[in-house]
């Protein structure tokens, strides 16, 4: 139904499922969708035999059907066409389906995922995700990067022990991968531009509206390059996403309510920046209570995000509570040179990124201040000892992101199912 506008008034048959209905005595509305769209199926009783007036009548929802008849414009509804049907061909009938048109809570929602992801929301959201997808892959490679496909299994940790899920790989220890960062970073130094899409996983009960146990992430990693050049890069793939989600998912858009004006404000570049220590300042001035050092919750991310309207960088975090891996400030002993990006209207931190240190001895000391092996990680050390450069890189967790971007509330709106690490519910 997709392809409706080249094919206005002519007679086609569909393959269709039946969302909802009613009957006004002389029409018949069937709300129907094919998988490519939601749209309505008008069956006229003096149009059709009384055979197909009464199927039309009785038919149970999420029945599926063959349906024949001619597409018209219909510019009252969001899809713009319908379909006037004459016949009426059952496939397979639906008795009881537990999703109806009343509110269900979350919990019952996901519970039945399998089947909620026929509803419009959720149907708009996915087909949102496909594009966010599409437009990521043509993004890094119209920018030179390649894409290197990190191991899901691994056997070291780039931001610590306490958030992996442990295994057994034959004779040692693995681990589900937190983050293919590490192995983009021996990629970046081969071919000097890569990036990673895959699953990572973190061993951290999920009890709130922002967080997934197992997630999507994507990881670029860029040789010969400062942090003010990931920034750059980092905007401009945002801005890029938002612009393609308005060029190619407008219906989709309207179906979750998300207004076009309000994404367009977020392809302005640049984005703000602002230093840890500034948002410290500010925090405070806002009746926060906190000292310097402490790492941002969801208050204050919103409250940060709240000042500029915009996704705005907060740059250079207190090296105490970052991943050891990143390249400490040429002036201060105190922070690293690493950024996060808030997304605005309470979503959070979409993106995570630093440039990367560079030091064989600085590098090998903080995996072991970290309480790591440097044994585990001396393939990684290699980078540093064979042709070190400036390196930088980011991530972006894909379901925060399209959360933000389609307006939903939940994140678990974002993900096609709930793995069985992620139905642990708020």
């Amino acid at each position: 139904m997709v392809d409706a506008p080249k094919y206005v008034n002519e007679k086609v048959k569909i393959g269709v499922w039946l969302t909802n209905k009613r009957s006004s005595g002389k029409i018949a509305f069937l709300q129907l969708r094919d998988g490519s769209a939601f749209f309505q199926g008008v069956v006229v009783k003096n149009n059709v035999t009384p055979e197909v007036f009464e199927l039309a009548k009785e038919v149970k929802q999420e029945t599926s059907m063959w349906v024949t008849g001619i597409i018209h414009e219909d510019s009252r509804s969001k899809f713009g066409y319908e379909i006037e049907i004459e016949t009426i061909e059952v496939i397979s009938e639906a008795h009881d389906y537990p999703i109806t048109p009343k509110e269900h809570g979350i919990d019952f929602l996901m519970d039945h995922r399998h089947l909620w992801l026929r509803s419009s929301r959720p149907h708009a959201v996915m087909r949102i995700r496909n594009e966010v997808i599409k437009a990521t892959y043509d993004f890094f490679n119209d920018e030179g990067f390649i894409k290197i496909d990190a191991p899901i299994l691994t056997g070291s940790a780039p931001e610590g022990t306490t958030t992996l899920f442990h295994t057994e790989y034959f004779d040692r220890d693995a681990y589900l991968s937190q983050s293919g960062q590490l192995y983009e970073e021996a990629g970046a130094e081969a071919f000097g531009k890569v990036f990673s899409f895959g699953p990572t996983f973190r061993a951290e009960k999920s009890k709130t509206r922002r967080h997934l146990i197992e997630f999507w992430m994507i990881e670029p990693e860029m040789a010969f390059m400062h942090q003010e050049e990931s920034l750059e890069i980092q905007e401009r793939y945002i801005a890029y996403l938002v612009t393609r989600v308005l060029k190619n998912c407008e219906m989709e858009l309207k179906t979750l309510d998300r207004d076009p004006e309000v994404l367009k404000k977020y392809t302005i570049l640049p984005y703000p920046r602002i230093s840890y220590d500034e948002a410290i300042d500010m925090l405070k001035k806002g009746g926060f209570d906190l000292e310097w050092g402490v790492d941002f919750g969801s208050p204050e991310e919103t409250f940060l995000a709240d000042q500029f309207n915009q996704p705005v960088f907060v740059i250079n975090y207190p090296k105490a509570i970052k991943p050891f891996y990143m390249k400490p400030h040429p002036t201060r002993d105190d922070v690293v040179i690493c950024a996060d990006l808030l997304a605005p209207e309470g979503y959070g931190e979409i993106i995570g990124g630093s440039e990367r240190a560079t030091d064989y001895n600085y590098l090998y000391d903080q995996i072991v201040k970290a309480g790591l092996d440097p044994k585990e990680y001396s393939w990684y050390l290699d980078l540093r000892k064979y042709g070190s450069v400036p390196h930088s890189g980011f991530g972006l967790g894909l379901e925060r992101a399209l959360t933000w971007l389609t307006g939903e509330d939940h994140v678990r709106e974002a993900i096609p199912f709930p793995r069985l690490l992620n139905r642990i519910y708020p």
